[in-house]
């Protein structure tokens, strides 16, 4: 029993000395932290959160109101005029570049290459020597043909020198008409085979003229498929080599079949230009023009084939790379233009946001004709001169008074800015300050129960604080020498109400 008495009574002593330290903090805490150098790093964190906490008192009416004030002023934004302009139409289409002639170089005789006249990659002109096979052979053809008609030509010599002879003896009676006859038949034969003997030589000439390879066309080579040695014949399928022209070249591309009747409309009065857009589908890489309009649709796409012819003076063009392709179908004249960021839409339609005199905006519907990612065509709705809003939309209505900025990082609102500790800080409030808080930063703020500091006077930016009780002698707290705490907001050093973000 004694036991418990004495652990009752120290747990007594404990709990008054705990409360009386408690209850007197403000007297020891403030010079210890004075002593310790922690009184000037404290003060604002624990003013923003007095400041925070003033604001709740109120209901949050005071605290909101300063949190709004923000953004109060005019709406930075950036605007552009409405301007006048030829703006050009395009059918956008994707391809792929082509040779505009092509062909795999291959041997018609059969043999062994004794030679090739080209360099992988080399620009041939037509009828350049690409490759000759060995021709013995052919020549040995050709030969035996010439002879063979030497010889009929003889025969046929002798035979005609007969048949006049024939034709004497029939006059004189000395021969009959059956013999002229029979060698008149004779010269004939002799004279047709003297005719396929020239048919054998020209043959036997074209033979020996294949054993000499020659371009088509003008064009560049690729990459050899033989060397020096080989045996070709007329059925290898991968050729000598590959001959493309690509200067000129095509681009084969598709449009949706939906404007095939504007293309038709369009090239009958005239040859279309078609531009071949590079990589990053802005860069004009080069000019051409339509070649053709396929004559049929592709039922699987729905879409029509359109050939276009361009000079590639430059290389941009390379056979078999994809291609973005646009054909100009159109240019309208002296319309109205806008940024199209300019073009909002809402509900009821597209919009604008025109800037009149007085600095505000009045929203308008248009009625847009083109737009692409640069500019759109305004219809109806827009003048030209008009000024109208590009960017900083977020919190503009209509009526809203606008401030057109000239940097684009000003268009948008912005961020509530800190104070020397990080602390975020609004826009200055002068109603809401406490008067005579020029130095109040400076001052440790302490509150217990929602009353003011330890000797000093609720501020006056926050109305529902308490007065701060005094010290157990009556006397001022080593916080509140001059009253200066804040209710509502602590004061910051350029003497302004620094509400903070509720939290």
């Amino acid at each position: 029993m004694a036991r418990t008495f004495r652990v009752v009574v120290w747990l007594a002593v404990i709990g008054a000395v705990g409360y009386g330290a408690y209850a007197t903090r403000d007297r020891w805490l403030a010079p210890a932290e004075k002593l310790l150098g922690y009184q000037n790093a404290a003060a604002p964190g624990e003013q923003a959160q007095d400041g925070r906490r003033g604001g709740q008192r109120q209901g949050g009416s005071g605290g909101g109101r300063r949190s709004m004030s923000q953004f109060s002023g005019p709406v930075p934004v950036l605007a552009a005029d409405a301007t006048t302009a030829d703006v050009p139409v395009y059918i956008n289409g994707v391809g792929s570049v082509k040779a505009l002639n092509t062909v795999t170089v291959r041997a018609q005789v059969s043999g062994r290459i004794v030679e090739i006249n080209f360099g992988e990659g080399q620009d041939i002109k037509k009828g350049d020597v690409i490759a000759r096979i060995d021709d013995s052979v052919y020549k040995a053809q050709l030969d035996q043909a010439i002879a063979k008609k030497a010889q009929d030509e003889a025969l046929l010599a002798g035979a005609q020198r007969d048949l006049a002879r024939y034709q004497l003896m029939v006059k004189s009676a000395s021969g009959t008409q059956q013999q002229v006859d029979t060698q008149t038949s004779l010269v004939a034969q002799y004279t047709a085979q003297v005719q396929v003997d020239v048919a054998a030589i020209e043959s036997a000439q074209a033979t020996l003229d294949y054993t000499t390879i020659r371009a088509a066309f003008d064009g560049r080579t690729g990459i050899r498929n033989v060397d020096v040695g080989n045996l070709v014949s007329s059925s290898d399928a991968t050729g000598i080599v590959t001959l493309s022209q690509i200067k000129p070249i095509s681009v084969l591309f598709s449009i949706p079949q939906q404007q095939l009747a504007r293309v038709n409309a369009a090239s009958a009065a005239g040859t279309l230009s078609v531009q071949a857009l590079g990589n990053d589908g802005e860069t004009v890489v080069d000019n051409g023009s339509l070649g053709v309009v396929d004559n049929q649709v592709d039922p699987t796409t729905g879409t029509v084939k359109l050939k276009a012819n361009f000079p590639n003076d430059k290389l941009a063009l390379w056979p078999g790379a994809f291609v973005n392709a646009r054909l100009l179908v159109e240019t309208l004249k002296g319309v109205t233009v806008i940024p199209s960021g300019a073009v909002q839409r809402g509900p009821n339609g597209t919009f604008v946001y025109i800037i009149g005199q007085d600095q505000t905006v009045a929203m308008k519907p248009v009625k847009v004709r083109q737009q692409d990612d640069t500019l759109a065509v305004i219809a109806d709705g827009v003048s030209p001169g008009d000024k109208v809003v590009t960017t900083g939309f977020a919190r503009l209505q209509n009526g809203s008074k606008v401030q057109i900025s000239a940097n684009p990082d000003q268009a948008s609102p912005a961020a509530p800015s800190t104070d020397n500790n990080g602390q975020p800080v609004a826009e200055n409030d002068q109603q809401n300050a406490a008067p005579g808080t020029a130095n109040a930063s400076e001052r440790p703020h302490r509150r217990h129960n929602g009353q003011g500091g330890n000797g000093g006077q609720g501020g006056q930016g926050g109305a529902g604080g308490h007065n701060g009780h005094r010290g157990q002698d009556g006397q001022p707290g080593a916080d509140g020498e001059q009253g200066a705490d804040t209710g509502g907001g602590s004061a910051s050093n350029n003497s302004s109400a620094t509400p903070t973000q509720q939290q």
